[in-house]
């Protein structure tokens, strides 16, 4: 199978490239910051947003496009008009954040989109990630290709560039506590990226996934379950300081809360049609933990 990623050096992209090569001819399209040819993956260097650029490329003879940078209304539009082919799968990455909010449900692939749009950064990229949506299913009408969405919630492992368990690791190598808010309402999610990259390579050219959308979600925990798991792999590195969760410490914006906190940032959702379409299992986080503890101290801890 011959498969085009846009974007594919980041986070869950990287882990799935680097999956996906092993299998399959994976062409990686992007800025060129990170090559991927390493992990024997073939590599075009453009801005996505360049229709002309694109055009130049030629791209054609795909059979799926998987998308793990449509950020802004327009991206998804702009690559397919720019193809020179018609792939049977777009496969968009986008987030399970698109549902509306504080229903008091299980959010699952057949819960309604959020209609409205909030103020800020995350509510920018939210409201996006819906016209993004959007805007493939209406690409996908006009052509033979089959649309598949993929909806994760909060990932953690190797590559997170986001801030959340590569700051604790780190802190942890420099001697300073875990501030841990016990008995926070908050819970979520998490997905171990290479577990969510196996089940994008599993719904990737996969028929029965045409058309579909996926959630990606794990067990719930909190930030006591997260950071015991993490401070267990650290084999006594790490150190936890435990504060009521009504410690006004918790209301200081300067205080590291990576995760929801409070009932109303918290949201469930049931991603068991993934794994009952893939046929795969979730890592448990006693183990993801390991996993990432050992590579972000291989960064940290020797520094």
């Amino acid at each position: 199978m011959k498969i085009l990623v846009i974007g594919g050096s980041y986070f869950l992209g990287r882990v799935y490239t680097m999956l996906a090569a092993k299998e399959h001819e994976v062409t990686v399209l992007n800025r060129g910051t990170y090559s991927m040819q390493e992990f024997g993956a073939s590599c075009l260097r453009a801005d996505r947003r360049d229709e002309n650029a694109l055009r130049s490329l030629k791209l054609d003879g795909y059979d799926v496009v998987v998308d793990f940078c449509a950020y802004r209304q327009g991206d998804v539009e702009t690559l397919v008009s720019a193809l020179a082919c018609v792939p049977k799968q777009y496969l968009l990455i986008s987030t399970a954040d698109v549902y509306e909010k504080w229903t008091g449900r299980v959010l699952t692939e057949e819960s309604a989109l959020c209609l409205q749009r909030f103020g800020g950064e995350n509510g920018t990229y939210i409201w996006q990630k819906i016209l993004l949506e959007k805007e493939l299913l209406e690409c996908c009408g006009r052509s033979s290709m089959a649309p598949t969405i993929v909806r994760p919630a909060l990932m953690y492992g190797p590559f997170n560039y986001a801030l959340r368990e590569s700051v604790y690791v780190r802190l942890a190598c420099a001697g300073k506590e875990w501030l841990c808010p016990v008995g926070a309402p908050g819970r979520f999610q998490p997905v171990y990226v290479k577990d969510a990259a196996a089940i994008l390579l599993r719904l990737t050219g996969q028929k029965s996934a045409f058309g579909e959308a996926y959630n990606l979600a794990g067990e719930q925990t909190d930030y006591e379950g997260f950071l015991e798991a993490l401070a267990d792999a650290s084999h006594g590195i790490a150190r936890i300081c435990r504060a009521a969760y009504s410690s006004p410490v918790f209301a200081d914006p300067e205080t590291f809360l990576p995760f929801p906190l409070t009932r109303e940032e918290t949201e469930f959702y049931d991603g068991g049609k993934a794994l009952r379409a893939t046929g795969l299992k979730l890592t448990p986080l006693s183990e993801g933990a390991v996993k990432t503890w050992n590579a972000f101290y291989g960064v940290y801890g020797r520094s």
